[in-house]
C-alpha cells in the first residue's frame, strides 16, 4: 500500500471547494474507478468516502479527471464494488 497518496480539490454541489485524499483506484467492468476520503491523514475511523469515474484528459500525460457517477444502479454497484475491494486491502480494517 503507498502511503503517499494524493490529496485532490474538487468542486461540491454547491460551487465550493472539498479537499479529498485518493485511497485507491480499482476497475469494474472494464472502467477506471478511484476510492475518494475526508480523511485527508488516513487516521479517522469512519470517514466518508466517494466513488467516482476516472478519466484521462485528452494531450495531458499523466493528468485525469475525477467525475461523478450519474447512473443510481451502477453507483451502487461500484460503492459494493468498492466495499469489497477496501476489505480485501486491509484499509477498513482496525489496527491492532
Amino acid at each position: 500500500m503507498d502511503d503517499e497518496l494524493d490529496i485532490v480539490t474538487l468542486e461540491d454541489e454547491n460551487g465550493g471547494e472539498i479537499s479529498l485524499r485518493v485511497e485507491r483506484y480499482f476497475y469494474f467492468n472494464g472502467d477506471e474507478y478511484v476510492i475518494l476520503s475526508t480523511d485527508l491523514e488516513g487516521t479517522a475511523e469512519d470517514p466518508d468516502r466517494y466513488v467516482m469515474r476516472v478519466t484521462p484528459v485528452e494531450g495531458e500525460e499523466e493528468m485525469e479527471e475525477f467525475t461523478p457517477i450519474e447512473d443510481e444502479e451502477l453507483e451502487q454497484r461500484l460503492i459494493k464494488a468498492a466495499e469489497t475491494v477496501l476489505d480485501s486491502t486491509g484499509l477498513d480494517e482496525e489496527e491492532e
